[in-house]
């Protein structure tokens, strides 16, 4: 049902606040200090879980929700478990690389999606899509080889950026699995039901690996703010709006982050970009904004 489509000023507004949020997504992983990054992750996960757990409980008791077939919950199960790795190789991206780096790279997501799209004939998109993609993207490379703060190192950025890039891979699988699982039904039947997949998708990767699992009072307190800001805020916004905006739009979107990102980090850590970064976020903008009026990443429907 199309019955509760929102108005494109409400999708502009509420978009607009959740990629806010993801801006101090790597600010409070760096909060964090030596947290593993396996464990961090957790706390960020099942703090979300339980946070909207009272809240689904609820509205399954007040009103009846579609039925979800065991192919469904197993859907929402790998939804998770992607997601879950997208966190744990991006917090530890941030171990080993620049804030910036690791913003940038893991944003690479919507060259993935373009291939995988077109490749399986799931979507059609006209040439200023592409242009306004590619163009954000090659923003964002500008972007990721200049680090701000010149005489900063770290222990192994081609590691970090290895990292970066494979959760952008993992937020690919999660966002398409996601679209085919928004269609049904209620915004929080359904984000429960997959953040539910990524705490235990943590769970299972902390007692594969087990790292350590001490975290002081201030990890804990980013943890629970990465699960109210970034997750449930940000994430949920484009959980909300991947059942009327194509995946591919909003990964775009997602790249505006990485500039959000280094300006904080610039107001936080006196980390100020230079000229040529300053042009770069520049055309990370014009990108985004090339492939919000391309109007075209549409997805293809069966019967159309």
């Amino acid at each position: 049902m199309s019955t509760d489509s929102p108005s494109v000023s409400r999708l502009v507004l509420l978009l607009g606040a959740g990629m806010a949020t993801f801006a101090f997504a790597p600010i409070l992983v760096r909060y964090a200090g030596d947290t593993d990054p396996v464990f961090l992750a957790c706390i960020r996960t099942v703090s979300a879980a339980l946070i909207l757990l009272p809240f689904w409980l609820r509205q399954r008791a007040v009103a009846p929700q579609a039925a979800w077939s065991t192919r469904d919950n197993l859907y929402a199960g790998a939804a998770g478990l992607f997601l879950a790795l997208h966190f744990v190789l991006w917090f530890a991206s941030l171990s080993f690389t620049s804030v910036a780096s690791a913003s940038v790279l893991v944003t690479i997501h919507p060259i993935i999606l373009i291939v995988v799209e077109s490749a399986t004939g799931s979507g059609r998109f006209g040439r200023l899509t592409w242009l306004g993609v590619f163009t954000a993207f090659g923003g964002s490379l500008i972007l990721g080889v200049m680090d701000t703060d010149p005489a900063a190192t770290y222990t192994n950025p081609v590691l970090g950026n290895l990292f970066a890039v494979a959760a952008a891979v993992m937020f690919v699988f999660y966002l398409l699995l996601s679209r085919r699982l928004r269609a049904k039904g209620g915004w929080l039947d359904f984000v429960f039901r997959v953040y539910s997949g990524t705490a235990l998708g943590c769970l299972i990767i902390l007692l594969l690996l087990r790292p350590s699992l001490e975290a002081s009072l201030i990890a804990w307190v980013c943890g629970i703010a990465l699960a109210i800001g970034p997750q449930i805020l940000g994430h949920g916004s484009l959980n909300y709006s991947v059942k009327f905006v194509a995946p591919t739009l909003l990964s775009t979107l997602i790249l505006i982050e990485p500039v959000f990102a280094i300006l904080l980090a610039g107001f936080l850590f006196s980390e100020i970009p230079s000229v040529p970064e300053s042009a770069a976020m520049l055309v990370i903008m014009a990108g985004v904004g090339l492939s919000w009026f391309g109007g075209s990443a549409t997805p293809k429907t069966k019967g159309q």
